[in-house]
């Protein structure tokens, strides 16, 4: 734990003058070389607190850190911009710092002023600087954000880059001493005022955010990224490697050694987790909540799933047969509606997916992952059976096995008294999936793979498209998008080529808004094959050829349609 504290240390060191403090550093040295001389030390604690607050304190569920898309980045252009009007002009300076100066006696009492109003301007540029953590402070908080190894390792990476940025805050202020001695403080002050300005009309139009794309693209990766040995290596990975490896709770176990005549001779796996942390209730008396303890006697099937996940969704047709099937037998379903996707957390978005998959049997929202993590649970679709006595029998990850699910069923019903139960259930609309098919892959940022010329970042970027041959399930984009960790989203001119070898394709979409209804037009191989009404938040089938095959995919994006995540059979 102790060399991936000091790794964190030299990683946050290193993020601090790398290109991804661009947007930062105009603010960090205007507003620390005005003022008291104790500024530059408000401003960088500030930063440094808003900074470990996000990616510490409210960063849950994710897979990698990157806020500066969200409201907060508009907070901190708003921020900016009035601190650089207030710094531009001295005598609104003076009212201002005039009442924050009285906060000075929660502090230090000696001559200086300026320390609460740079503690507000570094806040506010913690929030731009949040993107910039790195893989080692991503990993670890994907790990746990409450966890107090996480907490180590993220005050470890804010103290290292704010070492470095204090240093050049009171570097920038000491080349600017010279200036104020000779008189033209007020003209000095006054420029750097207009330096905040501009840095934060700068933001609002994404210029940040172009410039460091236009360097990282022609700079060498020592420049770019200088952290980026240290976090790639083989120690930093092995340590991360040791914080994430959590085993599921309960996993499969195989029984066709040990069956029986009658079925399937179960182990018990231990006891089964309540329902916890939920949200709403549905297919229940008044919307009411289950619990395990209130199902006792009754054999249990818990259901991971959610409602864009196509994995998930080949696996209803069996769940709604055996709930029509074994229900009065004394089975009883439960999904569990675990998000992938933010817009995935809306209950109407949810109720509206299990009235089109037709599911009778009770779902409840687990938005914030607390049953999935009492379950130890890492898989969509997941499925655990729980005996008459609250024992889970079994568990059974991603799709497949279904005779043997049934028969387990079938097995727990007749040891909790059931003996006739007749023949096995008859699922429809069964789809089978190509075990050759491209794998699923995702627009956002966070885990985006297999795009050509290679990685992006977050913000809005001009694509010429891929001028070559794309291999087998590669994926390039066209015209303009706006890139987030979780989406792509079309701006305008947007397009995207794909070469994938699939029977089926689907890819998650979302409206710009919920009343307004955009496009997107689908052609395979050449040939214009239709134009999708992108209506809601949901999971649409774009392809369905009558056989597998290997296919040139070109999509054209209506402005304001956002993509998350392709998906092949």
């Amino acid at each position: 734990m102790a060399l991936l504290v000091l790794f964190a240390l030299l990683a946050g060191a290193g993020t601090a003058v790398s290109p991804c403090v661009l947007p930062v550093l105009p603010a960090l040295l205007s507003a620390g070389a005005t003022g008291g001389r104790r500024r530059p030390i408000g401003i960088v604690l500030g930063l440094a607190a808003t900074f470990t607050i996000t990616i510490v304190g409210l960063a849950k569920v994710i897979d990698g850190v990157g806020l500066g898309h969200s409201a907060t980045r508009d907070i901190a252009i708003g921020v900016l911009a009035l601190f650089g009007v207030i710094v531009a002009v001295p005598a609104l300076a003076a009212r201002v710092e005039a009442p924050l100066s009285r906060l000075q006696r929660l502090g230090p009492q000696r001559t200086g002023d300026g320390f609460p109003s740079g503690l507000a301007v570094g806040a506010a540029l913690g929030f731009v600087y949040a993107p910039c953590a790195g893989p080692i402070l991503a990993a670890v908080i994907s790990v746990s954000a409450a966890s107090g190894r996480t907490v180590a390792v993220g005050l470890a990476y804010s103290l290292g880059s704010a070492l470095v940025l204090l240093a050049l805050a009171l570097g920038g202020r000491a080349v600017l001493e010279p200036v104020r001695r000779a008189g033209r403080g007020a003209a000095l002050q006054a420029a750097l005022g207009a330096v905040m300005v501009l840095t934060a009309v700068a933001m609002s139009f994404q210029l940040d955010v172009r410039f460091e794309t236009a360097i990282a693209s022609h700079l060498p990766s020592a420049i770019v990224d200088p952290t980026h040995g240290l976090e790639s290596s083989s120690a930093v990975t092995s340590r991360l490697l040791a914080l994430r490896s959590h085993k599921p709770m309960f996993t499969p176990v195989e029984t066709a050694a040990a069956a029986t005549p009658a079925g399937p001779r179960l182990p018990k796996l231990g006891a089964a987790p309540d329902f916890t942390g939920t949200q709403r209730w549905f297919n229940t008396p008044g919307g009411r909540p289950l619990t395990l303890r209130r199902l006792r006697g009754r054999v249990v099937l818990v259901d991971f799933w959610t409602y864009t996940c196509i994995n998930c969704i080949r696996t209803l047709p069996y769940l709604k047969a055996w709930d029509a099937r074994y229900r009065a037998e004394g089975l009883t379903i439960v999904g569990v509606h675990s998000p992938e996707f933010d817009f995935e957390k809306d209950a109407g978005n949810v109720q509206a997916a299990i009235r089109q998959n037709g599911l009778r049997y009770p779902v409840v929202q687990d938005n914030d992952l607390k049953t999935w993590a009492a379950w130890g649970n890492q898989y969509w679709p997941a499925d655990y059976l729980i005996d008459a006595t609250g024992q889970v029998r079994a568990a059974h990850f991603g799709e497949g096995d279904y005779a043997q699910t049934e028969a387990e069923i079938r097995e727990l019903l007749r040891a909790a008294g059931r003996r006739e139960l007749g023949g096995d259930a008859r699922p429809r609309g069964v789809v089978h999936p190509t075990l050759e098919a491209t794998p699923e892959t995702y627009l956002g940022l966070a885990r985006a793979e297999r795009f050509l010329p290679g990685p992006s970042q977050p913000g809005t970027h001009d694509y010429p498209g891929y001028r070559h041959e794309l291999p087998l399930s590669h994926f390039a984009l066209s015209g303009t998008w706006r890139l987030t960790d979780e989406a792509a989203t079309a701006v305008s001119g947007a397009g995207l080529e794909a070469e994938v070898g699939a029977k089926d394709v689907y890819l998650v979409l979302s409206p710009p808004s919920p009343t307004r209804h955009d496009a997107v037009t689908v052609t395979l191989d050449g040939r214009p094959l239709r134009t999708l009404d992108i209506d809601a938040q949901r999971l649409y089938h774009l392809v369905h050829e009558p056989r597998f095959g290997i296919h040139r995919l070109r999509l054209r994006f209506s402005p304001g349609v956002s993509g998350y995540a392709f998906t092949f059979g």
